[in-house]
């Protein structure tokens, strides 16, 4: 890190998938980047029990000094990890969540689990829990910190290549409408975007007035509630949209909750 800034405080886990055997995600993620970890960012990682047995025995990060193991998740390590998330003494509080999941992993679901994802959206922590987004995430942190650009990460750039998905609940809407209107020649870099139907309408108002568009700015599907999630869900399914942002609000009821969850997994 440069001289004078903390190092990141980053929680980190992965379900058994994960981190099994040596070509899990848990170690192509880290492999790559332990010198980037131990001399560059220097990050301090509080490590789930059985992640961090995983790594011990796989000789990643061996002898780190800012590696913190906590207890396991039958143990509570979970719960470890959602107190650092709300603490309101910035010097223990995380900077991010990093939790390898397994959609099949039934644990995924566990309370703990669902607690730790919804704290991290109410306190604004940043919650990563697939390898693509952690290895975008510490290229990010990187070059934030004054690092050069790794070239072999080109192609995860490639804006003008990509599909991104934008979608926020009703109380969100106006929030994204003002996020992507401060941010419009960034989404504009992007090949194809896509909404559910009340905020892709709103999104091709937006674009009309910035950039006098006549045509979608945004290609809308059904709005969430008549489906619209699960139409998103089949395009990242079927490798036709690499990004999605949701604004969501933690604090309301959603009569469809099954399909943001299907949308999530």
């Amino acid at each position: 890190m440069p001289l004078g800034l903390p190092p990141l405080r980053i929680g980190l886990a992965a379900s058994a998938l994960h981190r099994a055997a040596p070509n899990g995600a848990l170690f192509r993620l880290l492999g790559p980047l332990e010198r980037s970890i131990r001399e560059e960012l220097r990050a301090e990682l509080f490590v789930l029990g059985q992640t961090y047995d995983a790594l011990a025995a796989d000789g990643v990060l061996a002898d780190y000094p800012r590696l913190t193991r906590l207890p396991m998740r039958r143990d509570g390590g979970v719960i470890h990890l959602v107190a650092a998330v709300v603490s309101g003494d910035p010097a223990r509080r995380l900077d991010a969540v990093i939790y390898l999941l397994d959609p099949d992993d039934p644990t995924s679901v566990f309370p703990e689990g669902q607690a730790l994802k919804r704290e991290c959206v109410i306190h604004e922590t940043l919650f990563v829990s697939t390898l693509a987004h952690a290895r975008e995430w510490f290229e990010l942190a990187r070059v934030e910190c004054g690092f050069a650009p790794n070239p072999l990460l080109d192609t995860h750039f490639d804006f003008a290549s990509q599909t991104i998905a934008l979608i926020a609940h009703d109380s969100c809407k106006g929030e994204l409408i003002e996020f992507v209107r401060g941010r419009f020649a960034f989404f504009d870099r992007f090949r194809r975007r896509i909404a559910t139907g009340t905020t892709g309408a709103m999104l091709n108002d937006l674009a009309e007035e910035i950039s006098a568009a006549h045509t979608p700015w945004v290609q809308r599907f059904h709005s969430g509630p008549l489906g619209g999630d699960a139409e998103i869900a089949l395009e990242i399914l079927e490798n036709r949209c690499r990004r999605v942002i949701f604004l969501e609000d933690p604090h309301v009821a959603r009569q469809h909750e099954a399909d943001i969850q299907l949308l999530e997994r």
